[in-house]
């Protein structure tokens, strides 16, 4: 299924990145971290500092090891054949997981034009048919999911500018003061709460590495790209944030299913509503589509390396069959988490998302100080693992035990997988202490 021929360059593997982050969480989030109020704008900040010093861990173990198949094969040859498996499980989970939350938010915003999708088991159906939808997409090929993303971001960031100009034009500092913490809580204890949900907007940060194997010259290419799309989407997120709160006051906000579409009804009119809605629904497929391509170069990953049934793929070729068994699973979970409202439903899914793929990351930064000696190298891989742990930490008892348990639950599959593949390349591969 897969044209290994046809390689992606830097610029466009940035703005997949951009992408595969710039999503549903930039356009959903606003509502939901109401409740925090404008001084989420400070979680934001901590979080695009977080992403940049986990993008330098992705950066150095691409240059350190460029033909590795991101994540999963980083922490296996760092770390170790379990550690790896452990990254692997974790990281694939994490992303048909994620891609069921953002295929939520794309029903979400259709039921501006539905509004019958706001019902439970409507906006299922909906959820699987744009599952499916997208799975096409990714089965064309990897050059039509990078098009595909690229085309949808500059679609997406319309309402973006639209938030932005229309922000500045009818910024009111009073209100945005006013909204500074609803409930009183002190920023000690307000941004960790809100950094498992903020930082769920930066996922995919690391795209760049997944894919490395498409890219020209991953060496060079994947952290360039990786850079570029981590301060392209802080700068869109932080900008959007200070708009929305400093026009919309925190208690309105709370009540909006469409924070985009509201702010420019409230500064430009009705009329705008719609529009903003349309560009939401295009980037947020375009978002999924890139996660689809992702989630599918993961298990094919995993299953060269035998974590995964070899149905997924081996070497460098993704069968038809790994896209399609994804788009069952996925189904499965839109179905069986179904709920009455889909923001309860969204929320549990970006949570649990966001602390598998924190424990992968934090594995990834351990991997870079065994094959690393550069300063900078270091520098990035303690920030990032302090930054990991610290989020996991602080999400709550709920999306810890979710976390504890499918850790676990693998853990106690491993000698299983360990006995039906005992050797991979992996446990031959050993670090490269010099950091070249």
């Amino acid at each position: 299924m897969t044209d290994t021929t046809r390689k992606i360059g830097w610029g466009l593997a940035a703005l997949m990145v951009a992408g595969n982050m710039i999503g549903s969480g930039v356009y959903l989030l606003p509502a939901t971290l109401a409740p925090i109020g404008s001084s989420s704008l400070i979680g934001w900040i901590v979080a695009s500092i977080g992403a940049l010093l986990l993008a330098g861990v992705f950066a150095g173990l691409a240059r350190i090891r460029p033909r590795d198949d991101g994540p999963t094969e980083y922490a296996g040859v760092g770390l170790g054949r379990y550690f790896g498996y452990q990254a692997s499980l974790g990281y694939w989970a994490g992303n048909w997981i994620g891609n069921v939350a953002i295929a939520l938010a794309a029903t979400g915003y259709l039921a501006h034009f539905f509004p019958g999708l706001r019902e439970q088991w409507p906006g299922a159906l909906c959820t699987v048919g744009l599952i499916w939808l997208t799975t096409l997409i990714y089965m064309a090929g990897p050059h039509t999911v990078a098009r595909f993303g690229g085309l949808t971001l500059l679609i997406g960031l319309i309402p973006l500018g639209i938030a932005m100009v229309a922000g500045a034009m009818a910024f009111d500092p009073a209100v945005f003061v006013a909204s500074w913490s609803p409930d009183g809580a002190p920023l000690s204890q307000s941004v960790p709460a809100s950094m498992a949900l903020i930082f769920w907007a930066f996922l995919g940060f690391e795209s760049a590495g997944v894919v490395a194997l498409r890219l020209r010259d991953p060496q060079r290419d994947v952290g360039r790209a990786t850079y570029a799309g981590v301060i392209l989407s802080a700068v869109v997120y932080i900008a959007v944030t200070a708009a929305i709160f400093g026009v919309i006051p925190a208690a309105d906000l709370a009540q909006s299913t469409s924070p985009f579409a509201d702010l420019a009804s409230r500064v430009i009119g009705a009329s705008a509503a719609g529009f903003v809605a349309v560009c939401a629904v295009a980037k947020t497929l375009g978002t999924l589509g890139g996660w689809m391509m992702l989630t599918g170069e993961t298990a094919r990953a995993g299953a060269s390396l035998g974590f995964l049934p070899r149905v997924f793929g081996q070497g460098v070729v993704t069968p038809p069959a790994n896209p399609l068994i994804h788009a069952g699973l996925m189904t499965v979970m839109t179905l069986i988490s179904a709920q009455p409202r889909l923001a309860d439903q969204f929320g549990l899914l970006i949570g649990a998302t966001t602390v598998l793929f924190l424990v992968v990351y934090g594995l990834c930064c351990l991997a870079l100080m065994r094959f690393s000696r550069r300063p900078w190298d270091w520098i990035a891989a303690l920030g990032g693992l302090g930054f990991s742990v610290w989020a996991v930490a602080m999400s709550g008892w709920t999306l810890l035990g979710v976390g504890i348990g499918f850790f676990a639950l693998t853990s106690l599959i491993w000698p299983f997988v360990r006995a039906r593949s005992p050797s991979a390349a992996s446990e031959t591969s050993g670090p490269n202490p010099g950091g070249s």
